[in-house]
């Protein structure tokens, strides 16, 4: 059955119900409870908690904060997804939140949350897809691999501000580097037809790609807790 909506939209609805469980949660308890269980905290991750190296994307700190990130998601998710295709999309957006807060876990020690460690994947994904297709897009591609570059740019000055986690931006680009530059779609011309066919390069095995960005991810943050 063809789903109605993308999957980004379905990401945001899920992203949007965890930040009004926050606030319900501040509401009947005065506390918090899901940024208690679900941000990315050095101390607790140091004792095994590692899924707060994912479960930060789901969180935010106020309504500026997860409606910045959701718009973004809005404005680059569905068109990288119908690059993607939805499972490799998903994984994508997981890695990349993945190494944005790994990254945040070994050079950071204040606590984070938020969706904007897989938002930077996403662009830096869509900054790949521009540069590996360029020759198909011919003339369009330098200004729109300059743009991301701005777009890029300009956040990391802003995360230089108190409270922004850059190291986690950092981490998130990084990570949806990695995984578009192994696992993102390259498009191409078929000579063998007359008149050109186009058609897409995929690598044959992308779920090894996501694995093997997680695995990497993960054994940088055991080597630190052993070295604790």
């Amino acid at each position: 059955m063809k789903r109605k909506y993308p999957v980004s939209y379905y990401i945001i609805g899920i992203t949007v119900v965890f930040y009004l469980l926050q606030k319900l949660s501040q509401m009947a308890f005065g506390y918090d409870y899901l940024l208690l269980f679900g941000a990315k905290i050095n101390e607790f991750i140091l004792q095994g908690e590692l899924w707060r190296l994912i479960t930060p994307v789901l969180l935010h700190g106020s309504i500026m904060h997860i409606g910045f990130n959701m718009y973004a998601l809005y404005s680059v998710g569905p068109g990288l997804e119908r690059r993607y295709g939805a499972t490799s999309f998903i994984i994508l957006y997981l890695i990349s939140g993945l190494w944005g807060n790994t990254t945040s876990f070994l050079f950071s020690p204040n606590y984070s949350i938020g969706a904007s460690t897989a938002i930077f994947g996403l662009i830096a994904a869509q900054g790949v897809y521009i540069y590996k297709n360029r020759l198909l897009l011919g003339q369009a591609a330098q200004p729109m691999l300059m743009n991301v570059v701005v777009v890029v740019v300009i956040n990391l000055l802003l995360g230089l501000s108190p409270g922004i986690d850059n190291w986690g931006h950092l981490g998130g680009l990084l990570g949806g580097l990695f995984y578009a530059w192994f696992a993102g779609p390259t498009y191409g011309i078929d000579s063998t037809i007359t008149f050109g066919n186009v058609v897409i390069s995929h690598p044959k095995n992308p779920h090894m790609v996501g694995l093997g960005a997680a695995v990497t991810a993960l054994l940088l943050v055991l080597a630190k807790i052993l070295m604790a």
